[in-house]
């Protein structure tokens, strides 16, 4: 059901807010300064405790399902309004900190509204890792990191039953993988045993732990990290590992006038974290953010930007220069995508310019070119521009 009237759904009045937000911060901060899941995190037995494998344990858990009723047009407007302001107010507090990287903070933004992954790849010190924990404090949301080395292993992500001989059972130490926001740094540095560890996270929300499954935290978003240009101790990602991914877009250097304020900023002293942190009240909670992900399911597009859409696909499909091109999941990151630009632009309807903006980032990872490109010296990039300039909407 739609939020009752004057309210937003997960917000609170701000002399409510206060104290418990202040409270909270800094157990928030401590969970954002976790560097790896090496040490994992005990399980409260009151919540769940792992038991011994058998044949009815390894059974999928069954999953909550909460479907928002069709809001009316008049509604509909109102929940979008509200997307709109709460996606002006998170630039708003992320660019008193962080200079520049504005494509990067939306497509997390249209990510996170998707319940969906991103993948960034660029070289070190471009505000990825700070852009990551930012979102997760101002959303209320839980957060870990996994820093990227090639000795982990699976069991160091996801955890791992030790047995208690106090308790005489087996009890779960989950891993940094339990949590809504997961920053994966330099993913390309884990070897491919442990990158195949997330596939099933990343796609089906849930792990298997010997032979046990068990659900993700809700909702669960991956921010993955890797610098394109480092290629000792590195494995690149599998084709199906990026699929998982809705976008991936490159983190470049700041222009020079981006630089110098960057200089002066931290001639100023406005660059400490720490300082920082502490002004990022929630403004969301993990429930509320559901709720707005199911809202953005309820914005429209009409058959001609959906016949665009699959234009756009299927061009990836025929295009000389490529041989691998787009797959299903390339459409629906579109679809999603698409909806969740048109809400942040404050609109309950999909329009051409919504999935033009989001268009490479969608399907640039999900492309292989062809061996002549390559040897030409083309890029992904530079064949997408010249798909989405060639393709007209019917």
């Amino acid at each position: 059901m739609p939020p009752d009237a004057g309210h937003s759904v997960g917000m609170e009045k701000e002399d409510d807010v206060g104290g418990r937000m202040t409270r909270n911060l800094d157990r928030k901060i401590v969970d954002i300064i976790r560097q790896s899941g090496r040490d994992g995190i005990k399980e409260d037995p009151d919540n769940f405790r792992a038991p011994a494998a058998t044949a009815e344990s390894q059974v999928s858990p069954k999953k909550e399902i909460l479907q928002l009723a069709r809001l009316s047009e008049t509604d509909l407007k109102k929940e979008i309004a509200e997307i709109s302001r709460l996606s002006a107010t998170i630039n708003g507090k992320l660019n008193e900190f962080i200079v520049g990287n504005q494509e990067i903070i939306d497509l997390i933004l249209v990510a996170l509204l998707n319940e969906e992954h991103i993948l960034i790849e660029g070289v070190p010190g471009t505000a990825k890792t700070t852009i990551a924990k930012s979102i997760a404090l101002i959303t209320g949301c839980t957060f870990n990191r996994i820093q990227g080395a090639i000795d982990i292993q699976p069991a160091d992500m996801l955890g791992v039953r030790i047995y208690d001989t106090n308790k005489k059972e087996f009890v779960l130490w989950k891993g940094p993988i339990f949590t809504n926001i997961l920053l994966v740094d330099e993913i390309n540095r884990i070897n491919p045993k442990s990158q195949s560890a997330f596939i099933e996270a990343m796609s089906e929300r849930q792990v298997t732990i010997d032979g046990i499954t068990l659900p993700m935290q809700s909702p669960f978003f991956v921010i993955a990290t890797q610098n394109p240009h480092e290629f000792e101790g590195t494995f690149p990602l599998i084709e199906v590992q990026r699929d998982r991914f809705m976008f991936s877009i490159r983190s470049e250097y700041l222009g020079a006038e981006e630089e110098l304020s960057i200089i002066k900023r931290a001639n100023s002293g406005l660059l400490n974290w720490d300082s920082y942190a502490v002004t990022l009240s929630p403004i969301l909670t993990p429930t509320a953010l559901k709720h707005y992900i199911q809202v953005v399911r309820q914005v429209t597009i009409e058959d001609p930007v959906l016949q665009y859409i699959r234009d756009l696909v299927v061009a990836t499909r025929t295009h000389p220069d490529i041989n691998l091109g787009g797959s299903s999941r390339a459409s629906l990151a579109l679809v999603g995508g698409g909806k969740a630009m048109a809400a942040l632009n404050n609109r309950t309807y999909v329009i051409p310019d919504d999935i033009k903006q989001i268009a490479s980032a969608a399907l640039s990872h999900r492309i292989i070119l062809s061996r002549d490109a390559e040897i030409e010296g083309l890029t992904r990039g530079q064949v997408m521009d010249e798909i989405v300039t060639k393709v007209e909407v019917l």
